[in-house]
């Protein structure tokens, strides 16, 4: 790869970062499509919305919803907003709360901190291994993408202390916020949660291929092969 980040619209140069011709789309046709299927989806997932919700109170401690600080969208786009920026904290993107269905104990983190799950990790509660698998424990993010703050199809949305030591092992990393994060995407359909530097930069891979294709045609893909991915277990644990 080069050393810069080219858009198609405006070509505007944003130093030290990787050459990737990030595809243009229209902002607003975009967010229609995606607060529309997100409120449809909404509608007719509401049977089992109620029931994992349930199943999750009836099984464990602790809230039914829980939510995380996650980076999204990166907004700038010219180099004076990028060096405005830097003078303040860089987080990488937009701060947002996500939202999703409990899998871990409450107390989960208490000694840990923000950390990646792992496989067989014993902080996942029994129905939480399956909501994991099956990415159930996904679908409150529906309410995410009506508010603005996800699509249903995009790079999945890194905690702030995490996405900052990523970007430095891996200069490549903070293109993903060109975009707005996703409940599926490329890189979820086809490699499993991240346990590693090597699983991250793997998915950085795809995700950045998603970036030059990204268009309704390919977020409608998406969407289909997710379907599999959650009914047969697929990259999940």
């Amino acid at each position: 790869m080069g050393i810069d980040i080219v858009r198609r619209a405006d070509r505007r140069i944003t130093p030290s970062a990787p050459t990737v011709v990030v595809r243009d789309r229209s902002e607003i046709a975009n967010r229609c499509v995606n607060v529309a299927l997100a409120s449809v989806s909404l509608v007719v997932l509401s049977p089992v919305i109620v029931l994992v919700a349930v199943a999750v109170k009836l099984t464990s401690r602790g809230p039914v919803v829980y939510s995380q600080t996650r980076v999204g969208l990166d907004r700038r786009r010219h180099i004076i907003d990028a060096l405005y920026s830097n003078r303040k904290q860089d987080q990488g993107g937009m701060i947002f709360t996500i939202y999703k269905f409990r899998t871990m104990r409450a107390d989960a983190e208490r000694n840990s901190g923000a950390v990646w799950a792992t496989r067989n990790d014993p902080r996942v509660t029994k129905l939480g291994r399956i909501l994991r698998r099956t990415r159930l424990d996904e679908l409150p993010q529906l309410v995410n993408v009506i508010m603005g703050d996800m699509n249903i199809v995009g790079p999945r949305p890194e905690r702030p202390s995490i996405f900052v030591r990523l970007r430095e092992d891996l200069p490549d990393y903070r293109l993903r916020q060109r975009t707005r994060p996703g409940i599926t995407g490329w890189a979820q359909i086809n490699h499993s949660y991240d346990t590693s530097i090597d699983d991250v930069r793997a998915k950085i891979r795809y995700d950045l291929e998603y970036l030059e294709r990204q268009c309704l045609a390919e977020d409608l893909k998406i969407m289909v092969k997710t379907v599999p991915v959650m009914l047969f277990s697929r990259s999940g644990w």
